[in-house]
């Protein structure tokens, strides 16, 4: 009988840990989040989301055409620089940082309580976002028109132009870095943040924010550059950089408060539920956008130059 239970005793020891902060099938969500992310790229219409809705947005808030009138002035190039960031909300890096920011939602005391507590986050990531932008914005206003992105160069089939070597070189390193971050909330990797307070988690978020400047192509972020640069004004160049990421996250940090008062209890309460959730919640969103923007700007975008045999891609994309 003492024989036995030793015995078992030492199989209850040898048996696996498992870790309730971590999803069973990791290797599962891994392939649907890659999945999804490669699917995203063939479908995404650049034409419908810069041309359609962002166009669309900015002519409507400033009541002129955005493209063909030109920025006269400070003031009116500082309503631009708003208006474009606003005109250009959804792209995979604010998806996944308030993917990731979701499960921090405060579920104790009143919706006034969520509402002052669901500021912090947005704070912390304004700060990583104002740090890289004004500093682009300022760096613009010296010497950008000796930038690739100054460049009006087009790209032509089996080359690139300055501008698309940027975005790739700057968007690839965004798209492997979200990947890094997903596997690392599924514990594939090592967390870079393991040991950092929450906060730097959320200012290097915010950063990978801003750092969508640094390569964006987007026509009226173009605009917004070649008035910068042409203006030689390293204040207006960080003022209107700073302002042009912050209008790029207002939706997204509105919807962020409304769930957090709305129903940022009830979230709360089902992620606490189940502690592996907050960890695949956080995976799926960076592994998405991270596998998204790599593939566009990387792999799709050598197929649509020509330089790669071919790239599947959806016909009105």
């Amino acid at each position: 009988m003492a024989q036995a239970t030793t015995v078992s005793v030492r199989e209850r020891s040898a048996a696996p840990v498992v870790d309730p902060h971590l999803p069973r099938r990791r290797g599962l969500i891994i392939a649907v989040s890659v999945l999804v992310g490669f699917l995203l790229t063939v479908v995404w219409s650049a034409e419908f989301v810069d041309s359609t809705i962002g166009d669309t947005v900015a002519n409507g808030m400033l009541g002129h055409d955005a493209k063909e009138t030109p920025i006269a002035g400070i003031a009116a190039g500082i309503a631009f620089a708003f208006v474009s960031g606003l005109a250009g909300t959804f792209t995979a890096c604010n998806i996944a940082a308030f993917g990731a920011v979701a499960p921090m939602m405060g579920s104790a005391g009143t919706r006034w309580g969520r509402l002052v507590r669901g500021f912090e986050p947005l704070g912390w990531l304004s700060l990583g976002i104002v740090a890289v932008s004004a500093t682009y914005g300022a760096v613009v206003g010296l010497v950008g028109t000796r930038m690739p992105q100054f460049s009006t160069a087009s790209s032509t089939p089996g080359g690139l132009s300055p501008r698309s070597i940027q975005s790739m070189v700057v968007f690839g390193a965004i798209g492997l870095f979200m990947l890094y971050l997903g596997l690392a909330a599924l514990k594939v990797v090592p967390d870079p943040f393991a040991r950092s307070n929450p906060a730097v988690r959320l200012v290097v978020l915010g950063m990978l924010i801003g750092g969508f400047l640094v390569g964006r192509p987007f026509a009226l972020f173009r605009q917004l550059f070649r008035d910068a640069a042409d203006s030689g004004n390293m204040l207006y160049g960080a003022a209107a950089f700073t302002l042009q990421s912050l209008g790029n996250i207002v939706v997204m940090a509105v919807l962020f408060l409304l769930i957090s008062v709305v129903s940022g209890s009830r979230l709360s309460r089902w992620l606490a539920a189940k502690p592996s959730r907050a960890a695949t919640l956080t995976a799926v969103a960076f592994i998405v956008a991270g596998v998204f923007t790599f593939l566009y700007w990387d792999v799709r975008l050598l197929a649509r130059r020509e330089i790669i045999p071919w790239y599947p891609v959806a016909p009105w994309s």
